[in-house]
């Protein structure tokens, strides 16, 4: 099976831990051809795209300035991204066999990049799906990606075995023919809930945490069959059966 998780808006330049191998991004002169058009705004234009501070949108104007440049720092993607999700990977742990299996098991979704193995060499940047390129006909990012990018990640799920374990954020899926992907191969989506005011609701924190933690269990045990997953726990979420579907699996935290 394969496993869709989110890239992180925050970024390393540079990390301890080792990687086995590296490999180049599949989307790499698109991800450039993106960079390129990104040059066209001024910081305070980055700093409404993006709904950050002037200070951030400067760091971020000076990437995409600086992305062809051979002394622009690059790490492996997985090294790279350092939100949430990816510090509960806790890769510090990672034995090669480990690296590799994430390799052959993990996609990561980049607005920039488009869909990223853990391995791929890549640039820091920040960059919105819902963004608009004028040079691009007014397309938005997840537009641009979907046509390009959907056919590969569908054969990339079944040549795994059919199975996508969806991890993502919900903005990362319309930068794929999602309909198309929930047609051709099985899609579970795994939740982590608590009860408030009654009812199962999520919490963002919660919610990547337990990602990431479920990750790390299938690249540590190098799980094939996505039943396996029905016992994982972590802080309290347990699998509910009587709250999920065939697809949609609930995890709810106990007590």
């Amino acid at each position: 099976m394969l496993i869709l998780i989110a890239s992180a808006k925050t970024m390393a330049v540079n990390s301890k831990i080792k990687v086995p191998e590296t490999s180049q991004p599949r989307f790499g002169a698109e991800a450039t051809h993106l960079a390129l058009h990104m040059t066209q705004y001024p910081v305070e234009e980055l700093s409404r795209l993006f709904k950050v501070s002037p200070k951030l949108a400067a760091e971020n104007y000076t990437r995409f300035r600086d992305f062809y440049s051979e002394d622009h720092p690059s790490l492996p993607a997985i090294l790279a991204y350092t939100g949430v999700v990816f510090r509960n990977l806790q890769l510090v742990d990672f034995t090669e066999t480990d690296f590799l299996y994430a390799q052959d098991h993990i996609r990561i979704g980049s607005g920039l990049y488009g869909t990223l193995r853990p391995l791929d060499q890549i640039r820091p940047y920040r960059i919105e799906y819902d963004v608009r390129i004028p040079e691009l006909g007014g397309m938005r990012i997840d537009e641009y990606w979907r046509n390009i990018q959907t056919d590969l990640f569908i054969r990339e799920v079944k040549a795994a075995g059919g199975v996508l374990i969806n991890l993502a954020a919900s903005d990362v899926l319309p930068s794929f023919d999602w309909k198309r992907v929930r047609q051709e191969v099985r899609v579970i989506t795994p939740e982590f809930k608590i009860w408030r005011d009654g009812k199962p609701k999520a919490i963002v924190i919660y919610l990547k945490m337990a990602r990431g933690r479920m990750a790390r269990y299938i690249i540590k045990n190098q799980i094939e069959n996505p039943e396996v997953l029905k016992p994982f726990s972590w802080e309290g979420f347990c699998f509910d059966e009587s709250l999920s579907t065939e697809n949609q699996w609930i995890y709810m935290q106990e007590g």
